[in-house]
């Protein structure tokens, strides 16, 4: 079973996600945007080690705390590296990552199984992560709605391929976007607009 922990963090309110197995101690960050004192402070108090962060995507208020908190626990950090054509103005700077998600999309890490699927459409390198029954979508899909495409890097027509994909995958699953409440893929399937 896998324990995730969820802290919201900055001015955009941007879910960070802890995420281990039930008996382990080695753990995931997923979108360290803001806060990364908060963060290893919260690894510290459960006695937590970090091996790695996993970003969904480049965007500033998801990778705010990244350098930091690499800095100071010593883990990898990956993304896929279209991200690099975003703007540094949506990035806030120079985007900084250790490993590139392999081609073959699986990962695995702190004992945990991940399948690493490509999903453009928010930024070129949108990633959503998959292990055992849950999904972290980053600003792919939302309770309700998707994310915007009117960035820099975004496209609409890649983001309703990318939702499809999602809406077609063979099972239901827990959804844990990069903002606002979770929701289940079977709801989003139901009732989302742009799962249609």
């Amino acid at each position: 079973m896998l324990h995730i922990d969820t802290l919201t963090l900055g001015a955009y309110q941007v879910n960070c996600y802890i995420v281990r197995r039930e008996d382990s101690d080695r753990c995931v960050v997923i979108d360290p945007g803001y806060e990364p004192g908060r963060i290893l402070a919260y690894l510290q108090k459960n006695n937590l080690q970090l091996e790695a962060i996993l970003l969904t995507h480049g965007h500033f208020d998801h990778v705010g705390g990244v350098r930091e908190l690499a800095a100071d626990t010593d883990c990898q950090v990956y993304m896929r590296p279209e991200e690099e054509l975003l703007p540094p103005q949506i990035t806030a700077g120079q985007l900084f990552y250790t490993n590139r998600y392999p081609e073959g999309g699986q990962l695995q890490i702190a004992g945990m199984d991940f399948l690493v699927l490509h999903t453009p459409g928010h930024t070129p390198g949108s990633v959503c992560l998959l292990t055992g029954d849950v999904i972290f979508s980053g600003d792919t899909l939302f309770a309700g709605s998707c994310g915007r495409t009117d960035f820099p890097g975004g496209n609409m027509a890649d983001m309703l391929t990318s939702l499809q994909h999602l809406r077609d995958l063979p099972a239901n699953y827990r959804v844990f976007p990069g903002h606002a409440e979770a929701t289940s893929l079977e709801a989003e399937r139901r009732s989302n607009p742009y799962m249609q």
